[in-house]
């Protein structure tokens, strides 16, 4: 169970406050993949924050049985000046994995990472690239009931998205997704269902095809009907 109640939600601007959410109830199904779309700026990362705890609402709650992922790959969070190693035994403390716990995620997160020596040097030092492998490594290395997904399937190259997506299926056996993705064939791979967010408001479609077909602007496509042809 996932649900907001009564959630506002806006951020100080040069022009006075903008709100992104106001009064918004809204409760996600359960046991579904979902898929955020919607225009830039209708609050699809900032519902993100507010499901992984990372932002706060002005006013309202977010209610969950659920055991939800911090955004995964999000590489902002690091701690500049500590190494990569120190980084990870640092979110270990935190989700109580001690001794040969932490000792097992560590080694998994710098055998998936593959950023060699740079483990050992301060997460400062690193390329935007290394700081997005860390971050998806230390994801994968914690089971979580939803992970939260904000535009991250394009880390590193060819072959590191590959490995990625890889340990993402294994972790989608028994777990579930929330993912925000411009990229809709990503939508129609990873998603069960999907919420369309426009101007502070989700609807819930239980047909992806029909949610991207809305956000698009488009009639859903009927199975078998060829489209009209179109005179010479």
């Amino acid at each position: 169970m996932i649900e907001l109640e009564s959630v506002t939600k806006s951020y100080p601007t040069p022009h006075g406050r903008r709100y992104v959410f106001r009064d918004l109830s809204f409760s996600f199904p359960e046991g579904a993949s979902i898929g955020l779309i919607g225009p830039n700026g209708a609050g699809k990362s900032t519902l993100m924050r507010l499901l992984g705890g990372i932002d706060s609402p002005d006013s309202g709650s977010v209610r969950t049985d659920a055991n939800i992922s911090w955004p995964v790959g999000l590489a902002g969070g690091f701690q500049g000046s500590l190494t990569g190693r120190d980084n990870v035994r640092f979110v270990c403390r935190i989700y109580g994995a001690s001794g040969p716990a932490m000792r097992e995620k560590v080694r998994y997160v710098e055998d998936f990472a593959e950023i060699g020596e740079y483990f050992d040097l301060p997460v400062k030092s690193y390329s935007s690239g290394m700081r997005s492998r860390l971050a998806f490594g230390l994801s994968m290395a914690f089971d979580f009931d939803y992970y939260l997904i904000d535009e991250v399937m394009a880390v590193g190259d060819a072959q590191f998205r590959k490995k990625c997506q890889e340990v993402f299926r294994s972790k989608l056996e028994k777990s579930k997704l929330i993912l925000v993705s411009h990229n809709m064939r990503d939508i129609q791979e990873w998603c069960d269902m999907v919420v369309l967010v426009n101007q502070g408001a989700p609807t819930l479609y239980e047909d992806v095809a029909a949610g991207i077909a809305a956000y698009q602007g488009k009639p859903p496509a009927i199975a078998g009907k060829k489209p009209p042809t179109v005179p010479a």
